[in-house]
């Protein structure tokens, strides 16, 4: 059985933990939130999904407390605390330990590669939702899937045993060397969604209703999508679209995640998410005004409320 640790076990960290420990795997969550730890470590990981409502007993601590090497670790902590907390979880990571990021925004892989080799870093993307709704307590209701492929851009064993994982876990996992398509389509649909309700306030039901919010969101997917083509990333309009519509129709009481940060006081991933893609486009000579004026605007509240 392999050894699995998951860093940041909060939403989507707890989804695929507790999926992963409730599979048979050996599994460790690492987290920071001693509510959240203790919540866990006294009754389990409260999760809900369309499968029914469990608590799933996995063991959690804060990396300290932690101890032994592991086969695969699944970061899963925002953008902003990638490095500091890979440095924190060092000695959990061996010769032969594969690292997956399966982050929001561009670069995740760069950051984890601080820390652990290119070579065994398998970077990707995930549409699975899940919510934080208490201590302990995940929710997610819906399907998703996942794709990988590795930093290096070379061909792995590895990449099927992870995906051999997640998949039996109910995770439905692809190696997909083109995953970095994906990545930027997600991008592109996180970098809509998430910074327009951080600035708006609004829930996904609240901006599908709005006709000018849609002409916003829509203007930041073609910014994205005309950056990354200069990139070289044949990023597909339509297919973002089409994610973003399921949304705003099956989603519709969502408060996303920055807008969830932004009013926490917490920092928020603008920079990993429109911050990135501004970079991309400074770079290739791309116009991406609506995406720059959100990510100014969004620093700017953080810079009041924080």
């Amino acid at each position: 059985m392999k050894r699995i640790a998951v860093l940041g076990a909060g939403a989507m960290g707890g989804l695929f933990g507790g999926r992963l420990s409730a599979s048979g795997y050996p599994v460790v969550l690492v987290d920071i939130d001693d509510a959240h730890i203790g919540a866990i470590a006294s009754r389990g990981l409260h999760l809900a999904t369309d499968d029914g409502d469990r608590f799933i007993p996995v063991q959690i601590g804060r990396a300290e407390s932690l101890h032994g090497e592991v086969d695969f670790l699944f970061v899963f902590t925002k953008a902003h605390h990638t490095v500091s907390a890979l440095a924190s979880v060092r000695h959990l990571i061996g010769a032969d330990t594969w690292a997956v990021t399966l982050q929001n925004g561009l670069d995740a892989g760069d950051r984890l590669a601080q820390t652990v080799s290119r070579r065994r870093i398998a970077i990707g993307m995930t549409n699975w939702p899940a919510q934080l709704v208490a201590p302990g307590h995940v929710v997610s209701h819906g399907t998703g899937e996942v794709r990988i492929w590795s930093l290096s851009s070379d061909a792995d064993p590895a990449l099927s045993e992870i995906a051999a994982v997640l998949t039996h876990a109910g995770l439905q996992c692809v190696v997909d060397p083109n995953v970095l398509v994906a990545i930027w389509e997600k991008a592109a649909f996180n970098a809509a969604m998430n910074a327009i309700s951080a600035v708006s306030g609004m829930r996904v039901g609240e901006m599908a209703d709005s006709p000018d919010i849609r002409a916003i969101a829509a203007a930041v997917v073609r910014e994205t999508v005309a950056t990354a083509r200069a990139a070289g990333i044949e990023a597909d309009e339509p297919r973002i679209r089409a994610a973003m519509e399921h949304a705003y129709t099956g989603h519709r009481d969502h408060r996303p995640s920055m807008l969830q940060d932004l009013a926490a006081g917490r920092p928020t991933e603008i920079e990993s998410i429109n911050g990135a893609i501004s970079s991309y486009a400074r770079r290739f000579g791309v116009s991406v005004p609506v995406i720059e004026t959100l990510a100014h605007l969004v620093r700017a509240m953080s810079s009041i409320r924080g």
